[in-house]
C-alpha cells in the first residue's frame, strides 16, 4: 500500500460517490498539522478487503469501517485502510455526507497510528479526537456513537 508521500491515499473499488481530491487535500492536511510531518498511507476501499484484512491481521472474519497498522518506527507512520461501504451506511445514519465520514475514519485511523488506543487509555484518545473535530470542524466520534 505504500505511495509517494503527496498523495498517501489510494482508492480501490471504493465507489465514485467520496470526493477524492478532498479527502487527498484532508490527508495532506492531518499529516502537515496533526502527525509532524510523517507520512502514513490510507487504503480507501470496499468492505470485503476490510474484512480480507481484519481476518488476516486481527483474526476477525468480519467487515469494519477502519484499521490502523502502525509502522513500528521509521520514517512513516503505518497505514490506514477505510471501507466506503461503512463510512457510506454511517454517513446515512449520522445524517452527513460519505466524505464527512471519511475523514472522521481517517482521524481515528491517523491518532492509532500516532500510538492512541480508546480501548486502554481511560478516555485520552476521546478527548484528543473531539479536540481535533472540533478544530477540523467534523461531528461525532466513533467512540460517541
Amino acid at each position: 500500500m505504500n505511495m509517494p508521500d503527496d498523495h498517501p491515499v489510494l482508492f480501490r473499488r471504493a465507489g465514485n460517490r467520496i470526493d477524492r481530491r478532498g479527502v487527498r487535500e484532508f490527508a495532506a492536511m492531518l499529516r502537515e498539522n496533526l502527525t509532524a510531518g510523517k507520512p502514513f498511507t490510507c487504503l480507501v476501499t470496499d468492505d470485503g478487503e476490510l474484512q480480507r484484512l481484519n481476518r488476516r491481521f486481527l483474526g476477525h472474519d468480519y467487515p469494519t469501517d477502519v484499521l490502523s497498522f502502525p509502522s513500528g518506527g521509521g520514517a512513516g507512520l503505518g497505514e490506514i485502510a477505510i471501507s466506503s461501504e461503512r463510512a457510506a451506511e454511517q454517513a446515512r445514519r449520522l445524517a452527513h455526507s460519505i466524505d464527512e465520514e471519511v475523514r472522521i475514519l481517517m482521524l481515528h485511523g491517523v491518532l492509532h497510528l500516532l500510538g492512541m488506543d480508546h480501548e486502554s487509555d481511560k478516555g485520552a484518545m476521546a478527548r484528543t479526537e473531539k479536540r481535533w473535530r472540533d478544530k477540523l470542524g467534523l461531528r461525532h466520534t466513533l467512540l460517541a456513537r
